[in-house]
């Protein structure tokens, strides 16, 4: 193990991940949409009718962030709200017909960026990269909450918002 901070884990992840979130960025831009809009037509298009609640914990956002992003895009009409079937209070959001060509253009945008990550790798090195990956996800994901982890999400430092 090194003690070069440049080539830890937590490092490597958040570099590679700006990298490709600039890129998705300027690639949204020709679409005329923001870095918000996008990630949630991204959690639309796999989720379609998601609950705000929903979004926010998938955005890693305030719940208040993410109605003010979906009233601005449902006032460019890029996404509707509609009623919950099953619950009067609750309101489901909808990616609209405006949307998904734009959305469609940034993912197939999306998946040269994603090449070009992959650039030299082959088949089995993307699988394995992927697979360790999902498990350090999964690693983080089930376990318990550390000392640092206690604190509200309202007052951790550095909370995204829209």
């Amino acid at each position: 193990m090194t003690n070069d901070p440049t080539r830890t884990l937590g490092y490597l992840l958040h570099d590679t991940t700006r990298q490709m979130r600039r890129r998705l960025d300027r690639i949204a831009a020709q679409h005329g949409l923001t870095r918000a809009q996008w990630q949630l037509l991204a959690v639309l298009s796999r989720d379609d009718g998601s609950n705000q609640a929903t979004i926010a914990e998938r955005l890693d956002l305030e719940p208040i962030s993410v109605c003010r992003l979906v009233d601005r895009m449902e006032a460019g009409g890029l996404v509707e709200r509609r009623a919950d079937p099953d619950d009067r209070r609750m309101r489901r959001i909808f990616m609209t017909d405006v949307a998904r060509p734009a959305f469609a253009a940034i993912r197939h945008a999306a998946d040269s960026v994603f090449e070009e990550a992959f650039a030299g790798f082959s088949a089995a090195e993307r699988g394995t990269l992927m697979t360790l990956l999902e498990r350090c996800n999964a690693n983080l994901s089930e376990a318990p909450p550390t000392a640092g982890d206690t604190a509200e999400p309202s007052a951790t430092i550095g909370r995204a918002v829209a």
